[in-house]
Formats: C-alpha cells, sequence, structure tokens
C-alpha cells in the first residue's frame, strides 16, 4: 500500500529532541509491515521562527519532503512538490490538513488539541477553520488522537460520526510491573512552559517536603520554575529518552498537571516504567487512566495536587499494588505496533 502522510509534527533529524516522534512511530510501524510511506512536512515559516524550530530548505530528506511557504496557502505550494500518486492521503496537525485540501485522492484527516483550538477560537475563524472544515468535510475518515478529543469533536460535528474514529498511540518498549511500598519519589517531564502547570506542582511539593521532585526537561520557564523551588526538588535538565525512561522506573510516583494534551505519551510511559500515575481530567490521557482504578485524574491546582499525594500515601499497600497491576495490564494493551496496525486497519476499512 503507498501512503501519504502529510504533517509539520514531524522530526526530519535525529537530533530534533524538543519534536514528538508519535507520528513518527505511526509511520515506522506501517514500513515495516511493507507498506510505502512518503512524507510532506508543510512548513509555516512565520510559525516555525516563533516556536524554534529548526530551519530546513525545500527538498527532499530520505522519504520526507519539507516544503516552506511565506503566506498561509495563499499560493499553490503544490507547484513545489514531485509527482505523486497514493492509496490514502493522512493529514495530521492544522498545517497537515489544510495542505491536503490542495491533493487529490482518498484522505484521512486527524484531530489532535490545535485542530480544536482553530475550531473553536476567533482567532482563526476568517481563513484556518473554513479550509478545516472543507478539508473534514471532504475527507473520507476522521481520526481522534484520543477518546477526550473524539467526544468534544462530535458535539462540535456530529453529522461526522459514522467517519469518525480512534488513532490512539503506544509505547515502543515493555512495559513492566512493579510492586512498591514507597510512594516518596516523584518525577515529571515536561517541556517547561506554562501550560504544562509545573509551578503548580512545585509549590505543592514545596509545602510537603517528605516528597522528592525530579523535574526532567527545559523550556522558557526553567529559570522561574528553579528559582521558586525548594531543596526537596531537583532539577534534571533535557534528558536522552532512554536516561528519561530509567529515571522513570526508579521513581514511585509520575504527575503532570498539563492542560491542553492531546494524547500524553509521556503518562503512557511513565505507566509502563511501573509509576503510580496522574494526570488530569478531560484531557487526552483521561479515558486511558481510570482515576483510583489504574491511576489518578485530578484537575490542575495546588490544592489538588496535595490532595491526590496525601491519598496516595494514605492507601494501604494491598489497594496501592491493585492499581498498579491495574495499571500494568492497561498499558500492556497500548503497544506502538498493535496501534499503529488498528489505525491502518480502520484506514482500510474507511477508504
Amino acid at each position: 500500500m503507498k501512503i501519504l502522510f502529510v504533517t509539520d509534527l514531524y522530526p526530519i533529524s535525529d537530533k530534533e529532541t524538543k519534536t514528538p516522534k508519535t507520528l513518527l512511530s505511526f509511520v515506522e510501524e506501517w514500513q515495516k509491515e511493507g507498506h510505502e510511506v512518503d512524507v510532506i512536512k508543510p512548513n509555516f515559516l512565520l510559525n516555525s521562527f516563533l516556536r524554534n524550530k529548526p530551519f530546513y530548505k525545500t527538498g527532499q530528506y530520505k522519504n520526507i519532503f519539507n516544503v516552506n511557504y511565506i503566506t498561509p496557502f495563499l499560493f499553490n505550494t503544490t507547484k513545489k512538490l514531485p509527482s505523486f500518486e497514493y492509496d490514502v492521503i493522512v493529514s495530521h496537525m492544522p498545517s497537515g490538513i489544510i495542505f491536503s485540501n490542495k491533493l487529490e485522492g482518498k484522505k484521512i484527516c486527524a484531530v489532535h488539541v490545535s485542530d480544536l483550538e482553530v475550531l473553536t477560537k476567533p482567532l482563526y475563524s476568517i481563513y484556518f477553520k473554513q479550509q478545516i472544515e472543507t478539508a473534514y468535510k471532504n475527507c473520507n475518515g476522521i481520526a481522534c488522537r484520543s477518546q477526550v478529543l473524539m467526544n468534544k469533536f462530535l458535539k462540535l460535528y456530529p453529522q461526522y460520526e459514522n467517519k469518525t474514529f480512534l488513532c490512539e498511540s503506544g509505547i515502543n518498549f515493555e512495559p513492566e510491573l512493579k510492586l512498591r511500598n514507597e510512594r516518596k519519589n516523584i518525577i515529571t517531564c515536561a517541556n517547561l512552559i506554562e501550560r504544562k502547570n509545573i509551578d503548580k506542582l512545585i509549590s505543592a511539593v514545596n509545602e510537603m517536603p517528605e516528597f522528592k521532585l525530579t523535574i526532567i526537561g527545559s523550556g522558557k520557564e526553567f529559570k522561574r520554575l528553579k528559582k521558586m523551588s525548594k531543596n526537596n526538588i531537583c532539577f534534571a535538565g533535557q534528558l536522552e529518552h532512554n536516561e528519561v525512561l530509567n529515571r522513570m522506573r526508579n521513581a514511585d510516583i509520575f504527575i503532570l498537571p498539563s492542560v491542553n494534551e492531546t494524547f500524553g505519551m509521556v503518562y503512557l510511559e511513565a505507566m509502563a516504567c511501573g509509576c503510580l500515575t496522574i494526570g488530569v481530567k478531560n484531557e487526552g490521557i483521561d479515558g486511558i487512566i481510570k482515576n483510583m482504578e489504574n491511576g489518578f485524574l485530578i484537575e490542575p491546582s495546588k490544592e489538588n495536587i496535595k490532595s491526590v499525594l496525601q491519598n496516595i500515601t494514605s492507601m494501604d499497600n494491598e489497594r496501592i499494588n491493585l492499581i498498579l497491576q491495574n495499571c500494568y495490564n492497561t498499558v500492556c494493551r497500548y503497544k506502538m505496533a498493535d496501534c499503529a496496525d488498528k489505525y491502518l486497519k480502520n484506514i482500510l476499512k474507511i477508504i
């Protein structure tokens, strides 16, 4: 099968540490199964500059064709592309979805948090919203990156229920079951920006000296967060992925009180490393994590963070280990190869 994958959320170089590799993982799994997959990366230069993304010239990079443009698709940027013919075009993120409007063929359009923002915020109503609505109307199928996103999308566009399905991500390593008595070592891992709410986590742990918190990541909030932290909080900086997983395996609790999360692979990885995992209600991981069953879900505030940590320490070992067993059973169903296979089977059903 010949697949064209269109998205700007895709690393061209292995050195891109801040570009998520979740969409890359789908492509790699499909390639392992013998499918031919090419990638178009539509790159809006102003957006790349504002987000400090690495710059690449328009052209071919292995199976990726990077196409730069200055204005948001007001000109026929497809003239820059090589000729192609594919069985299906799969597009992710607003840039990818809008770009796919200019391409001919059977199409699958995905739903991320970014797409819902474009569809609901007045800022995008003049051009971008209309373009994305056109794409969803004309495509063959709509792939939602989490159950929460699917619920929100279908509330806005119930007429598309029959062509909408889930395309969740998975882990690329074997999960571990760790039954534990200790619950004092907390870890988090994030790009240190405002919406991750690391300041609220720090404020909570500052008032709970019995806990030790390790923060992995870097970002524009780094200096402010470090300045407000007490001695029981350690900053590890940006680490290689394998080292992040090793740190998680040695921790007791993982928490990330982040909002506007499409899926949240880091939660799934923490669960697979045997951490008691705390996520946020009505975000991407909600539905995979079920509160008090295989993890914990909270509203992202200092008081709620303190409350859930106190609740965890007060539970008996039998209850904690049942949650960890349920966590392990859950994450075993989310292996990347299985998730990619399910995604492709849903695409084949629709086209």
